[in-house]
């Protein structure tokens, strides 16, 4: 990054958050990217070119797509990808989706949780039946968390939750 000493600096770093590798994408043009996606404690999304990192610009970074504003806090988490869908969470705000067309993300989420994931966010993981019938979990990383459990397609539909069974068995 163009800034990497004066995010270093203000403990906003990159390395905050994982990176994860994409599925081949095609852009606009129809050409094959491999691309990589993360974020950090600065809250920006970086996704690069695999084949094509950038280099090194003391003035801008030289990658594929940079979205500021679409997380608000600090990310510490790893993406999770499912159907051309990629899962962010951030510090204490809902955990969000974003449907990449073209091989770039959108500069706002598509969709997003109601509820919210306190320091330091949620790790999502995904499952599905294939290409069908994703379900994406995120657990609350408090005393007694709670695991949820939302739509792949749509995060404001959650299927569940552990404390809706709250003298059962989640309990």
């Amino acid at each position: 990054m163009w800034n990497e000493v004066s995010e270093t600096l203000a403990d906003l770093d990159l390395g905050g958050g994982g990176a994860m590798l994409l599925p081949d994408q095609v852009d606009a043009t129809g050409a094959v990217r491999h691309l990589a996606i993360g974020a950090g404690k600065d809250a920006i999304i970086y996704v690069v070119d695999r084949d094509s990192l950038g280099g090194f610009n003391p003035s801008k970074n030289n990658i594929w797509q940079e979205i500021d504003g679409a997380m608000a806090g600090a990310v510490r988490s790893t993406p999770a990808y499912f159907d051309g869908h990629v899962y962010m969470s951030d510090r204490d705000h809902s955990l969000k989706s974003f449907t990449i067309a073209a091989a770039k993300l959108p500069e706002a989420a598509t969709s997003q949780t109601a509820a919210t994931f306190g320091y330091p966010g949620t790790s999502p993981v995904v499952s599905a039946n294939g290409s069908f019938n994703g379900i994406v979990w995120a657990a609350e990383p408090a005393t007694t968390g709670v695991l949820h459990a939302y739509d792949a397609n749509n995060l404001a539909i959650e299927l569940y939750n552990s404390k809706q069974a709250a003298n059962g068995r989640d309990s």
